[in-house]
């Protein structure tokens, strides 16, 4: 008896440990099948979505192609190198796009880029934002993409100076931005992100903007 019931337990976890290694590769071919479809796709959503907010009159350049790669960085939520978009006109810094990282969203990380004007003295201007990708909740996370809600148009023409450093948040908490009626999470964390891409270029401006060769990457050290 108790050797009949050593063997069923032996071929039960037998069993338990094939159909784990089975899932396992499946999740693991899945993944490899997936992945680069999708960074891909995200890639291409990204470029897009830079020239939306980068006019084309404000650079003579390549934008696409004048990048710089950015280390890990507090003020831009980023735990990894991403890269920066470079406008110019007649060889003078005029527009930046960023990628930056809302870290406290609803429901995890937001994804933005962020376009900001040269005014020549560091602070620069912001000419758009937009999400890049976003797990919030469907329906109260929605109004944060352009194709559903003009909200994020609300940052056009901001800058460090405009609103004043106080009125940086959402009207919730005493600022001047709008949010949507139980949904202030999700814009409260995308207006700090903004608010820290605009410090961000303040302090790094003249880095982002050394002359390198184009279409080439340039480090931007921290």
């Amino acid at each position: 008896m108790r050797r009949t019931m050593a063997k069923a337990s032996v071929y039960t976890a037998l069993n338990l440990l094939f159909f784990a290694v089975i899932g396992t590769a499946l999740l693991a071919i899945t993944y490899q099948l997936t992945h680069e479809p999708i960074a891909r796709s995200e890639e291409k959503e990204k470029l897009k979505l830079v020239t939306q907010i980068a006019p084309a009159e404000t650079y003579d350049n390549d934008i696409i192609k004048d990048t710089a790669q950015l280390p890990a960085d507090e003020l831009l939520g980023n735990d990894d190198t991403s890269v920066a978009y470079l406008g110019r006109l007649k060889d003078r810094p005029s527009i930046a796009v960023l990628q930056v990282i809302a870290p406290d969203g609803y429901s995890g990380k937001i994804s933005l880029i962020i376009s900001i004007h040269s005014d020549g003295q560091g602070n620069g201007k912001i000419s758009g934002v937009r999400v890049i990708s976003h797990k919030e909740t469907p329906g109260l996370g929605d109004y944060i993409e352009i194709a559903k809600n003009k909200w994020i148009t609300g940052f056009d023409g901001t800058s460090l100076d405009n609103p004043k450093d106080s009125d940086w948040k959402v009207k919730k908490d005493g600022g001047q931005f709008d949010y949507m009626a139980g949904a202030t999470i999700t814009p409260r964390a995308v207006v700090k992100a903004v608010h820290k891409a605009l410090q961000y270029y303040a302090q790094h401006r003249d880095e982002l903007f050394k002359p390198h060769p184009p279409a080439k990457v340039q480090d931007v050290k921290g």
